[in-house]
């Protein structure tokens, strides 16, 4: 049986799978959802650490720890592996796969933890779209079109208040209700 933490963690954090890309300016519509316009993969690859995130259902058995960590596999495909810790104090891990919709340098991502060999089924990904990532490519948010996910993640457990807070008001301009955010523990 699928592990809804798997599932849900892998669509929370693929969405900043790249490195080298640019905050757009506000959004004019917030019914209109849209990706950074350009991501750097190479440069987004490593380890994401959950900041702050919308509750989901997928998450729901995860008490803190959670990170994300993208690597590229020889054939081209990106591998994510999300972990956080459980109440109980064990580790639990979903390893799945990413890839990129639109081109090289498209900040929309789509991710799968179904077996590969489900992977045909369009069903079985889900959007990921890096939102917003500062040039550094320390400070991220991914989310999906119609906003129901979202996640803050940094490459440090721990993220510059100043910076955190410029990131919501970023969010905030975009449509997000912030008071659904929770913060994530470390």
């Amino acid at each position: 049986m699928p592990n809804p933490f798997r599932i849900a963690v892998l669509v929370g954090l693929l969405t900043s799978v790249s490195g080298c890309a640019s905050s757009p300016g506000p959004q004019t519509n917030p019914g209109a959802l849209t990706a950074i316009e350009t991501l750097d993969l190479p440069r987004y690859l490593g380890t994401w650490y959950e900041i702050a995130k919308y509750p989901n259902r997928f998450q729901r058995n995860c008490a803190g720890g959670t990170s994300a960590t993208y690597s590229l596999e020889p054939d081209g495909a990106v591998k994510v592996v999300n972990r956080c810790r459980l109440a109980n104090g064990d580790m639990d891990q979903a390893v799945g796969a990413a890839r990129q919709s639109g081109g090289p340098t498209s900040a929309r991502l789509e991710v799968r933890f179904a077996p590969w060999w489900l992977g045909w089924l369009p069903t079985v990904w889900g959007d990921y779209w890096v939102i917003d990532i500062d040039p550094g490519y320390q400070l991220a948010a991914v989310s999906e079109p119609r906003r129901a996910y979202l996640w803050i993640l940094s490459r440090t457990p721990t993220v510059d208040p100043v910076a955190y807070q410029a990131l919501l008001g970023r969010l905030q301009g975009k449509g997000y209700d912030l008071g659904k955010l929770e913060v994530s523990k470390p």
